[in-house]
């Protein structure tokens, strides 16, 4: 009965209704209507077409280790251990985890399942879902550029460690930052802290009535980063020579890691860093003190619950972790073969990344744990985030353990590795997004990746100077946290509101044989956007420039830098009413035509044909469908 229907359809075609060829070979368009909108998806079929020659991952192993190596990265280790504990230890793990079922988890896999549909970059991609809004695309570029000016030289500062680690081995296996720097009077190492139960964490007073500092914060500002010799980010001094060699080296490693694409990136790392967490964390846990550490860092302290920061600490930890809107898990999904199950990568992905932060808990606090039994201190005075754990607390307290010399050089291992597949996804979501935009230069990829890494390498040596970490600190605070959070609110908008959530749905059962249930689809249109907003928002209510912490000392930014930092953050934000009123002016028609234009896909993928059903029996009996 099907094939008489479509016969009779075809009987009554018409020779001007002929179906126009784009560019794209093998993709026909159904003719438009009178009213110039495309006829309806119900006197269509969807069918996938012919492979269009677009790069995919040689095992489906490596799409994974590539994106559990992105979203588990440096901010599991150094900051989701010290939020946890911060706000209500175990109870954390409530307004965590409903962060995560209804914010992080849905977003994730929105993600996965439009870049593997879609198959681009976060530009192109605009113009199959709603033109207007290309300036997401282009703002996500720009943001993604700022983190990676800052990211890696995180990773020359572990790298610089490693070094000093493995050195150590050649002169007498003492680790640096376990004394005293000589031109530091106020410097304390840890046998001297046990023997003075008033010296405390970072700078409290001594018995001079001074300020005492440990050797490991000493070793990282005066011998690491040589802050001594700036005087502020107004006068942040000349690039340290060390620091920007080992910025090379890391720079060099992540181009002959991407420079081929996707089939030639090293996606092991992030399995090394777990190895290497699971070997941290069960050394740690056989340490005499451990368990108050793991006891301080889990203990449920209920009534923080009630605190509305402590839900908006978890939404965002979620949110950053996972890493929806960086574009990342756009342009790795986009290598995925059509029909590969991304509801199931990004369950067991995300599920990954959410135990990997429980994880490095365990590792951080099970080690701190037995430092403060050591010196017969609260969890307090040695506990803190960022910076302060992973270059000053935590690298003490490894060395004061049996064999330090290895720990050590297992955990910047580990932090070297967790940051470089971080950066491959961020520049891989740059690289995919103008290659896509631009097809043309994916013939000279090598000379534009390298091209991108010139200019990340240039943008970072701002931090590599003396006063860099200054510097550093206000990329971190503006260059992507508040901008993509408004970014991806417009993001999800775009494609629930104006593409639609249905439309969206289809697209999903076409690639899995499934459409997304109800929890999914209400969770895109109104959950997800609401999450995001309140988190913007929260986030503009609540802003605080966050003084910088040097040698012991809170230093606060002038105002004329935090002008600046925003400066920073509106540079990729302002790019989406920017490119929506620039659309709107070079799009003919009245301004209501112009909207509606501009507010419908251009084109679809071209993997994807849309065949009226007069020629769908022509096509069939012709095959080179599916």
């Amino acid at each position: 009965k099907e094939d008489e229907e479509i016969e009779a359809a075809e009987k009554r075609l018409e020779p001007e209704a002929e179906p126009m060829l784009n560019s794209t070979p093998m993709r026909l368009l159904p003719k438009e209507a009178d009213d110039g909108k495309p006829p309806p998806y119900e006197d269509c079929q969807l069918v996938e077409a012919p492979a269009i020659g677009r790069e995919t991952w040689n095992q489906k192993i490596d799409f994974l280790l590539a994106v559990v190596g992105f979203a588990v990265d440096l901010g599991n280790v150094w900051r989701f251990p010290y939020i946890c504990y911060r706000n209500g230890g175990g109870a954390f793990l409530v307004p965590y985890l409903v962060m995560y079922i209804f914010g992080g988890l849905p977003l994730f896999y929105m993600e996965l399942a439009l870049g593997q549909y879609q198959r681009c970059g976060c530009i192109t991609v605009w113009k199959r879902i709603c033109p207007m809004f290309k300036g997401v695309g282009i703002g996500i570029c720009i943001a993604g550029t700022y983190v990676a000016f800052y990211y890696n030289t995180i990773m020359a500062w572990a790298l610089y460690f490693l070094y000093q680690s493995i050195a150590c081995t050649f002169n007498g296996g003492v680790l640096p930052w376990m004394t005293c720097q000589p031109d530091e009077p106020r410097c304390r190492t840890f046998e001297q802290k046990l023997n003075n139960s008033d010296i405390g964490k970072n700078c409290t007073t001594g018995e001079n009535g001074t300020c005492t500092l440990s050797s490991s914060e000493v070793f990282f500002y005066k011998k690491v980063l040589e802050i001594q010799n700036s005087n502020g980010i107004g006068d942040v001094g000349g690039v340290k020579p060390e620091i920007a060699i080992c910025l090379v080296i890391v720079f060099a490693i992540v181009y002959f890691s991407i420079w081929k694409g996707v089939k030639s990136s090293c996606v092991v790392h992030g399995n090394n860093a777990l190895h290497c967490s699971a070997n941290l964390a069960n050394r740690g846990l056989m340490l005499e003190g451990s368990m108050g550490g793991i006891w301080y860092y889990l203990t449920p302290k209920w009534e923080r619950l009630l605190d509305v920061q402590v839900w908006n600490d978890a939404a965002s930890q979620i949110f950053f972790s996972l890493g929806p809107g960086f574009g990342v898990l756009l342009a790795l999904s986009s290598y995925n073969k059509f029909n590969n199950n991304c509801y199931a990568d990004a369950m067991i992905t995300s599920s990954i990344n959410c135990c990997t932060s429980f994880l490095a808990g365990f590792v951080v606090f099970s080690v701190l744990g037995n430092m403060a039994y050591r010196l017969g201190k609260d969890m307090d005075t040695v506990a803190s985030e960022g910076p302060g754990l992973v270059f000053m607390a935590y690298p003490e307290a490894i060395g004061t353990l049996r064999g330090s010399v290895f720990w050590a050089i297992l955990f910047f291992i580990m932090l070297i590795t967790l940051g470089l597949d971080s950066t491959y996804g961020g520049l891989e979501a740059i690289i995919t997004g103008i290659l896509d935009e631009f097809p043309k230069l994916q013939r000279r990829r090598e000379l534009f990746v390298l091209g991108l890494i010139v200019y990340c390498f240039i943008g970072g040596l701002a931090t590599t100077t003396y006063g860099g970490f200054y510097v550093l600190n206000l990329l971190d605070q503006h260059g992507a946290p508040i901008s993509l959070l408004f970014i991806v609110c417009v993001e999800g908008v775009a494609l629930c509101w104006f593409y639609g959530h249905k439309r969206f749905s289809a697209d999903v059962k076409k690639m899995l044989g499934f459409a997304p249930g109800p929890y999914w689809q209400i969770c895109w249109t109104f959950i997800s956007p609401v999450f995001l907003m309140a988190i913007f928002i929260a986030n503009l209510i609540f802003y605080e420039s966050r003084p910088v912490m040097v040698l012991g000392e809170a230093i606060p930014f002038p105002k004329w830098a935090i002008g600046i930092g925003w400066m920073i953050t509106m540079s990729s934000l302002v790019m989406v009413p920017v490119y929506f009123f620039y659309k709107l002016a070079i799009t003919p028609g009245t301004l209501k035509e112009r909207f509606m234009k501009i507010s419908q896909p251009e084109e679809l993928p071209p993997h994807v044909e849309v065949l009226p059903l007069e020629l769908l029996g022509q096509r069939r009996r012709q095959g080179g469908w599916r």
